[in-house]
């Protein structure tokens, strides 16, 4: 059965090549509703590839809620799903705080999405919002209707009123998890956390300033170990990042002439099944 499904799919994929309209990969992911029946693997880099035997995130949990149900994207791989509830305990114990709403995490077999993300498609992409969770019985309704509130003021150069050292708290615990590559947040709230962290700094090398990341944070774990056809993400450099960050900061407020010379941006082409990983042909054709 699986031989069979295989050849169908090569055959569409064939045949719509030569058509001239061959099938974004996007379409072939975003058209998955249920997990690959495969052992539990990432395959490529985590804008280019997929995610075989992903876990779905249950959709309410003691500690955690899963966001936006009708998109279908709460599926991970186990360590992304073990670590969204590690961290939502913690989360749970501060004040005002019952637990995490958590956004996207990847698509049922993950791959290119059919909106938004660029990344998140190897099950190991988090977003979690930065609206407390308070409410731990949110209805399906109200997950598609509550929005998460903004943290930035001035285009994401300073943190404004809705900041607490909860978030501070939350980020923290987020980063110093070993199975943590990296998290982005919008600039202003790295510098707010290296104004303000008194103790150890080393976890704050993974908070990465980057654009938008303000009604949530995006956390990206390492390739799991055994992983061979994951490709990780180069490591953050050096030190705690702060000095780079008030560089993004006073870019923000006082911005650089433009380069005449820069290239004009090239627009970025869509994927189709070719240019993935060889293993992710065998993901979509699995049960």
């Amino acid at each position: 059965m699986i031989l069979l499904r295989f050849l169908a799919l090569l055959a569409t994929i064939t045949w719509a090549g030569t058509a001239g309209a061959q099938p974004l990969a996007k379409q072939l992911f975003g058209a998955q509703k249920q997990s690959s029946q495969q052992k539990p693997a990432a395959f490529g880099s985590y804008s280019r590839g997929c995610a075989a035997g992903s876990v779905q995130l249950p959709e309410t949990g003691p500690t955690w809620q899963a966001m936006r149900l009708s998109r279908n994207r709460n599926w991970g791989h186990p360590e992304a799903i073990d670590y969204v509830q590690d961290l939502s305990r913690f989360a749970a114990k501060q004040p005002g705080w019952n637990g995490l709403y958590v956004g996207d995490i990847s698509q049922p077999r993950g791959g290119p999405m059919t909106s938004g993300h660029r990344s998140h498609q190897l099950g190991l992409d988090i977003d979690i919002w930065m609206l407390p969770g308070d409410n731990m019985r949110l209805s399906r309704n109200a997950r598609e209707n509550i929005s998460s509130i903004s943290l930035r003021r001035a285009n994401g150069a300073f943190v404004n009123g809705n900041w607490t050292k909860q978030h501070h708290a939350v980020l923290r615990e987020a980063a110093k998890d070993k199975r943590v590559a990296r998290i982005f947040v919008f600039p202003g709230a790295k510098v707010q956390m290296c104004k303000d962290e008194k103790g150890n700094r080393a976890y704050l090398r993974k908070i990465r300033p980057w654009w938008g990341h303000h009604y949530h944070f995006h956390v990206r774990l390492k390739c799991p170990r055994g992983s061979k056809g994951c490709v990780n993400q180069d490591p953050p450099p050096k030190g705690d990042g702060c000095a780079q960050a008030q560089e993004w900061v006073n870019n923000i407020l006082n911005p650089p002439p433009p380069d005449p010379n820069a290239p004009a941006p090239k627009k970025r082409r869509e994927y189709v099944l070719a240019d993935l990983p060889q293993q992710c042909a065998a993901v979509l054709s699995s049960n």
